[in-house]
């Protein structure tokens, strides 16, 4: 039986909000899947669906847990707030889909449902500030670089649009709407009407009305939806009035109207006309006015011998824009690639822990002055590498013997160094281990770890699989707690597995795993939860504390 994705935009989240096909789409599926605050939002709506809530910037992991569901038959509802098709899940669910060779006919049913964005749920609370063109840019560069945003900002300031600013500010991102009021400021009054709205509609919203130059004094966070006013946008009674028009064809006190709605689109009444300009600016001489005039029709024959599709010339214009592109005659572009930043871990090898100065010299060429370098616990350096080409950067890693691996909510192996090669009985395994499992794909991010001897030096039991070579075979520890004031090592489960078949039993606990856990969910969460793995149990062997709170409220 196929299943069906319903993704679901519930509106600001306030119950009365929340659209009649909304609602049934929620209490009729199976599942919900959704960011942990949005789920709390519409507990009232749920029947004892099955719940999986994830944090916030663990989208990806939920498109990818709704569709393996949806695979599996079930009728799963993915929320968002606002419209899911607006800086929410409707577009992740649909590349994940696609990725995997989805097709409306023969895949799975999908069914957008659409919510109140943000832009508009703000905007009636604070009167009437979109009436006009208008747009929205997120602030937020997690997914997006910086310098691209900065970009948008500047030509949306440029163009006169009302904006509405998503994801202006974090605990950690702080500047960037101090940047883009900079920005904003080269282009408009400090004058500026702006509105601050923030959790609207819901319990605790709060609405606030300012201007360009002072809006930083008031408090900003990720619940708030900063909207920009035009050069036209005014206050009035607390209340922020965009009007229709910037020369308006209207008269408000006057019951009869000057013009007529086909008076309105004659040209004298549109001195501001592409047309009407084109009349009004007089040639400065018949010569000018010939090159002019050649000079369009050459354009017109370009046009006509090239065949572009409207479309084709927007992308290229956008392209000029973004500074993809650079323009080489009036109808020619030759594509620039884009940067982005390129993460991946690199490390001697599995059991080598020695770094040659060969290696060192690779890597400072490869990370460059712009790119980041950090160590980890893993005995790993994490490399982030602006670039457009990260199969050159790849090809040049391998030439220098690196291990390379992916970073993520992947499979890590830390092995120890066998005591420089002296226990070396282990090592064929621990190989084969990171060959056949290194950086898959996994819920959450899970390392193993393996020890060559009983001394187990290097914490293999303290990893969520711990693996140590123990008289001529392996011991096996699952569900370790790496971190928090209740860690504790991993529960022994096995003793004496034969060299041949460890390799095999932990593959198939890693397959459990990725195919049964939920996103976010670190291993000892789903050991504990599943009760058993591969047919090894799950024993509750931590100790009953009680245990204050800490202050990071772990």
């Amino acid at each position: 039986m196929k299943g069906k994705l319903l993704i679901i935009g519930f509106g600001p989240g306030s119950f009365e909000h929340i659209t009649e096909r909304a609602r049934e789409a929620i209490q009729e599926s199976d599942m919900i899947i959704g960011y942990k605050t949005y789920v709390e939002l519409i507990e009232g709506l749920l029947t004892g669906q099955e719940i999986i809530s994830t944090g916030m910037t663990e989208e990806v992991s939920r498109a990818q847990e709704a569709v393996k569901q949806a695979e599996r038959g079930k009728k799963v509802a993915v929320i968002s707030s606002g419209d899911a098709g607006v800086y929410g899940m409707a577009g992740l669910v649909y590349e994940v889909l696609i990725e995997k060779g989805w097709r409306k006919e023969t895949g799975v049913e999908v069914e957008v449902i659409p919510g109140i964005s943000a832009i508009n749920s703000c905007a009636s609370l604070l009167g009437a500030p979109v009436m006009h063109d208008a747009c929205t840019i997120s602030l937020s560069d997690h997914l997006t670089p910086w310098s691209l945003i900065e970009k948008r900002i500047e030509a949306a300031a440029q163009a006169d649009f009302v904006i509405a600013f998503y994801n202006p500010k974090s605990g950690r991102r702080t500047r960037q709407i101090a940047e883009a009021q900079r920005i904003l400021l080269q282009y408009r009054s400090p004058d500026t009407p702006v509105g601050l709205v923030k959790s609207a509609y819901r319990d605790r919203q709060s609405v606030v009305m300012t201007n360009l130059k002072e809006m930083l004094e008031h408090e900003i966070g990720m619940l708030t939806t900063v909207v920009i006013g035009n050069s036209s946008t005014f206050f009035y009674d607390d209340l922020m009035i965009t009007p229709r028009g910037y020369q308006r064809k209207y008269t408000l006190n006057q019951t009869e109207q000057p013009l007529k709605p086909h008076q309105r689109l004659r040209k004298e009444a549109e001195p501001w006309a592409l047309e009407q300009l084109e009349e009004a600016v007089p040639a400065k001489s018949e010569a000018a006015a010939a090159e002019a005039k050649a000079k369009a029709s050459r354009m017109e024959t370009a046009a006509t011998a090239t065949k572009a599709s409207s479309r084709e010339v927007a992308e290229q214009a956008l392209q000029a824009i973004l500074g993809e592109s650079v323009g080489v005659s009036e109808n020619s572009f030759i594509q620039q690639p884009m940067q982005s930043i390129f993460e991946l871990a690199v490390s001697p090898g599995v059991a080598n822990k020695k770094f040659t100065p060969k290696q060192m010299m690779t890597l400072a060429e490869v990370v460059g002055e712009d790119g980041n370098m950090e160590y980890t616990r893993d005995h790993q350096i994490k490399l982030q590498v602006p670039t457009a080409n990260p199969d050159e950067v790849i090809e040049k890693l391998r030439a220098a013997q690196f291990l390379l691996s992916p970073i993520g909510d992947v499979l890590t192996l830390k092995a120890c160094d066998f005591c420089d090669g002296e226990k070396k009985d282990a090592i064929p395994h621990a190989e084969e281990l990171q060959e056949r499992l290194g950086g898959i794909e996994l819920p959450k991010e899970l390392k193993i770890g393996f020890n060559g001897c009983g001394m187990a030096c290097y914490g293999a039991v303290q990893e969520d699989i711990g693996i140590v070579y123990r008289k001529g075979a392996f011991d096996l520890f699952l569900g370790a707690k790496t971190v928090g004031r209740s860690a504790h090592s991993g529960q022994i489960v096995a003793e004496g597995i034969a060299p041949d078949q460890i390799v095999s039993v932990v593959e198939e606990i890693v397959q459990e795993y990725k195919e049964k856990g939920y996103p976010n969910e670190r291993f000892y969460k789903f050991f504990k939860r599943a009760k058993r793995v591969r047919g090894f149990e799950y024993q509750d062997i931590t100790p009953k504390l009680k245990i204050e709170e800490a202050a990071c409220g772990d």
